[in-house]
């Protein structure tokens, strides 16, 4: 009898011990998740994200979001190593003369991508926005990172790339070319000055308002610049006419720029 209600007493200390444990044990992966989520900064991976393996690569037609961010099969996909301009960050040309940056990365980007399609990105983390991160290249291989850095439409991330892109920006800057033409703030440290006015773009991509636009166009007759009505034609006519090239003179990514 004596040994039924030793077993009896133990067996009702343990169950709470074990609960005592696993509340424990939940609370600290709470606090960790919220830590890395909420580090300014940080990668911010999802404590879902942890468990298993990484997601396979994503190809597909891009939608251009912002001119580090793209859209493929409802997956939102920021560039690995790089940071482009806000959609809403300004910036100074050459005369001093205030223009929006972050659209026109955003319109480079477009018409760089609409040229080799379709566009693989392989994973490389999730982040704080639940954007899938990754080194992502045109259907010819090119590296879009690479690009938009060397056309001067991105910054080498050196708190995420280790300077991968340096030897790009040095290039881009010497030949003052896209953000190097004029005056900018670096888009990280506009986001810090901005708060919540810089938060990612969660309108309709670019892309799919390109496509929606471009129904009438056509390559003939060919067209200058001063016949064109809207930067969004001539992205068109850039990425798929043989003439387009010629809208773009200073090979920059970006034609007619009086119109983007």
């Amino acid at each position: 009898m004596a040994r039924i209600e030793k077993s009896a007493r133990r067996k009702r200390t343990t169950v709470p011990l074990r609960l005592v444990l696993i509340t424990v044990a939940a609370a600290a992966a709470f606090a960790a998740q919220f830590a890395v989520q909420h580090s300014e900064g940080a990668p911010d991976l999802n404590v879902s994200h942890w468990i298993g393996r990484s997601p396979e690569p994503i190809a597909g037609i891009a939608s251009v979001i912002d001119g580090d961010t793209i859209e493929i099969h409802g997956q939102r996909i920021r560039f690995n190593g790089i940071d482009a301009p806000e959609s809403g960050q300004p910036c100074d040309d050459a005369k001093g003369v205030r223009y929006r940056c972050g659209a026109k990365a955003a319109a480079a980007l477009d018409g760089f991508l609409a040229a080799s399609r379709p566009v693989t990105c392989a994973f490389v983390a999730w982040d704080r926005y639940n954007r899938f991160v990754g080194d992502c290249h045109r259907a010819d291989g090119t590296s879009v990172a690479v690009w938009m850095v060397e056309h001067g439409q991105a910054l080498d991330w050196p708190k995420y790339s280790h300077g991968a892109y340096a030897a790009q920006q040095a290039k881009a800057e010497a030949a003052k070319i896209g953000l190097w033409v004029g005056k900018f703030q670096a888009p990280w440290d506009w986001r810090a000055a901005h708060g919540d006015n810089a938060r990612p773009a969660v309108s309709q991509p670019l892309g799919i308002i390109s496509r929606q636009v471009a129904q009438s166009y056509t390559c003939q007759p060919r067209r200058t610049c001063s016949q064109i009505g809207s930067c969004d034609e001539a992205n068109w006519y850039l990425s798929n006419c043989p003439w387009g090239g010629k809208l773009d003179r200073d090979g920059d990514g970006l034609p007619c720029e009086s119109l983007c």
